[in-house]
């Protein structure tokens, strides 16, 4: 089957959809994998409405930013980054939103449900650096311990008693502030989602990569695909919504299959998997997350789908 993804692949112009299993292999959790614990995330109807669901999310986000941002790029990220250089891929749409892609090299990437690294007012715009917004946490917060095990691929964490928990506001306006990110029950930004639709009509084939196509800007994703009759390819481990609209699936780990991928369809692609050490949550002192303007603006116009399905 493999060999048969590389025959439908090569000489065509790729479009690429990645999920949370594109980043397990750099210490990020997949969140329907094997193993994965059970997850209720937060709703932004919940966000906006409650003080203390806000203290319960920023608590855990806040558990989790060290680890989240201390996570490097992994093999399947510098496969699709060689890929984009080659002229492979035309860039990757994805549902992280760690900024592996861009950290990696990615020159055309298109975060569909935001990113970790900014934080943006709910009344008046204003977007802060993540870092920044960290730091004031633990200076507002000394008693809280930030250590974590375990985290979610959006880099929450458990929590426990939150009470004394002091939120960040908007040094602005003082308005309500959270990551830059599109929460479930919000709306992926109209802007954000035409761009990854030109990445789509640009192509000759769509590759979708560790994602089981759960959510609904994956599916939509697929389903342009389909009309415009392109050839999907799906490498995913275990079943995807998807499956059935795939010329070929793979039920594989996604940076293995993204090397070989690469190996096989872009000259010096061969070195892939020796360039660096596995990426893996790092100290912060020395994480290597990318700068804020090398991610696509944030859209102000009309939203246009649910975030999920």
């Amino acid at each position: 089957m493999l060999g048969r993804a590389v025959a439908l692949l090569a000489r065509r112009r790729i479009a690429v959809l990645t999920g949370a299993g594109v980043s397990t292999d750099s210490g990020l959790p997949d969140y329907r994998g094997a193993g994965s614990p059970p997850r209720h995330p937060m709703t932004i109807a919940e966000f906006r409405a409650s003080a203390a669901a806000r203290r319960r999310y920023w608590a855990g986000s806040q558990r989790g930013w060290r680890l989240f941002s201390g996570a490097r790029p992994n093999t399947g990220h510098r496969a699709l980054a060689l890929l984009g250089r080659a002229g492979a891929v035309t860039g990757v749409a994805t549902q992280n939103v760690d900024g592996l892609h861009l950290a990696a090299g990615s020159r055309k990437v298109v975060p569909l449900h935001g990113t970790m690294h900014r934080v943006v007012c709910l009344t008046c715009g204003q977007v802060f650096a993540r870092d920044a917004v960290a730091e004031r946490i633990r200076r507002d917060n000394p008693w809280f311990d930030d250590d974590v095990a375990q985290l979610a691929p959006d880099g929450d964490a458990e929590v426990g008693d939150v009470e004394r928990f002091v939120v960040p506001s908007c040094t602005v306006c003082g308005g309500i502030l959270k990551p830059e990110v599109v929460f479930f029950g919000e709306t992926i930004p109209r802007d954000v989602f035409r761009l990854a639709s030109s990445l789509v009509a640009a192509s000759d084939a769509l590759l979708v990569v560790g994602s089981s196509l759960v959510v609904n800007s994956g599916i939509r994703v697929l389903e342009q695909a389909r009309r415009r009759r392109l050839p999907v390819v799906i490498v995913n481990r275990g079943a995807t919504r998807g499956d059935g609209r795939a010329v070929v699936k793979l039920d594989a780990g996604a940076s293995q299959t993204l090397a070989v991928l690469c190996e096989r369809l872009v000259p010096g692609g061969n070195g892939i998997r020796t360039q660096r050490k596995e990426g893996g949550p790092r100290d912060k002192a020395r994480s290597r997350a990318p700068r804020a303007d090398r991610l696509e603006p944030r859209a102000a116009h009309p939203r246009l789908e649910r975030h999920p399905a």
